[in-house]
């Protein structure tokens, strides 16, 4: 390793900011187990206790119906499909009660840009949860948020503020894919650009909401739009610093209409890495078990993260582009504690939930 390398290594490891291009050399040209050594080094400094934490949650997708036609997604279907569906607020009440009976204090819920459903039928369904069940509303990330600005006439301020007054609790950062416009063009050419993608998470931010942020990796974009998609959730993270989490996973091909290579487990651990460097402003960086298996989620932690992620008692969009890893909390207990740390339940601000017993 060349001592540049290895000097930027261990000035980012200490704290210092990495610039773009240090970045890009970095992934050029430093070693996958030098990366994953100095991100390791970052994580420890910010979370010194030899702990892993995980939510339980369930991903509630209550509604397949989409008008957005993104070329990575396996699981929509449009207007007028025998598959299409809308789940009722009982159907909805059922998987929070089992969710809760599993110890669950979150639910997850997306869905596609139903043409149909008025924001009222968002704003309802959120006050029947809120009006029957103690649990935590981690639900429609900023696509949605525009698209139900653009049904009801209203900003995207307006739609956020009355969610959150129906119950809304924090805002998932799904849809992000890459934060390039050039990507975004060609894979999702109906989603909202990137700078919109930005500005409803501040939004989100400036009215008291916690939101993550991701990334899904290996379709269409360069390996410089990576970085930049990094660079622009950091400079977010600085004008508000509402971003919770970072979580970073690899594009699924199968049933899609990309055709991509999966990236092998190396490319996954070299990325992950990458952004637990570059991303000094964000506290947690999320393993992907569900997109990468257990084994690798476990040597993901000396990669950067210090996240498992969520139990996902439900998830639809993965499985429909054919991967279908399932985990129960005894089982990541026990992963992360065969990984040599000690698990620990959360809730979606990291705070972490009192052991029973």
């Amino acid at each position: 390793m060349s001592q540049i390398i290895q000097q930027i290594l261990d000035e980012a490891a200490e704290g210092r900011r990495l610039t773009l291009d240090e970045a890009r050399l970095l992934q050029r040209e430093a070693g996958l187990h030098d990366l994953g050594h100095a991100a390791h080094r970052v994580r420890l400094r910010k979370h010194p206790e030899p702990v892993v934490t995980y939510v339980v949650d369930r991903n509630i997708n209550y509604s397949n119906v989409c008008v957005c036609a993104c070329r990575f997604c396996a699981y929509f279907r449009a207007p007028g499909n025998d598959e299409c569906f809308v789940l009722s607020f009982e159907e909805i009440g059922k998987k929070i009660e089992e969710t809760i009976a599993l110890g669950g204090t979150q639910i997850l819920m997306q869905g596609g840009h139903h043409p149909d459903l008025p924001l009222s039928w968002y704003e309802d369904m959120l006050a029947h949860i809120k009006a029957n069940y103690d649990i935590h509303v981690h639900a429609f990330s900023p696509p949605e948020i525009v698209h139900f600005a653009k049904i009801s006439g209203l900003t995207t301020a307006q739609v956020i503020e009355r969610l959150k007054a129906a119950g809304l609790d924090s805002i998932p950062g799904g849809g992000a894919e890459i934060l390039v416009d050039r990507v975004r063009a060609t894979v999702s050419p109906n989603k909202c650009p990137a700078g919109q993608w930005l500005s409803v998470m501040e939004e989100a931010h400036k009215q008291g909401l916690r939101t993550t942020a991701t990334m899904m990796f290996g379709h269409e974009e360069t390996e410089l739009e990576r970085l930049e998609h990094l660079f622009a959730v950091r400079d977010s993270q600085d004008r508000t610093g509402g971003f919770t989490a970072f979580i970073p996973w690899t594009f699924q091909p199968d049933n899609t209409s990309i055709e991509a290579r999966p990236l092998s487990s190396p490319e996954y651990l070299r990325m992950l890495a990458l952004s637990r460097l570059v991303l000094d402003n964000v506290d947690n960086v999320q393993v992907s078990w569900v997109t990468m298996g257990p084994k690798i989620a476990q040597l993901a932690l000396y990669f950067g993260g210090n996240d498992f992620g969520s139990t996902m008692i439900e998830e639809n969009v993965v499985r429909a582009a054919g991967v279908s890893f399932r985990l129960s909390q005894h089982e990541i207990d026990t992963l992360v504690r065969a990984a040599g740390f000690e698990p620990r339940q959360r809730r979606m601000d990291y705070r972490l939930v009192e052991a029973q017993g």
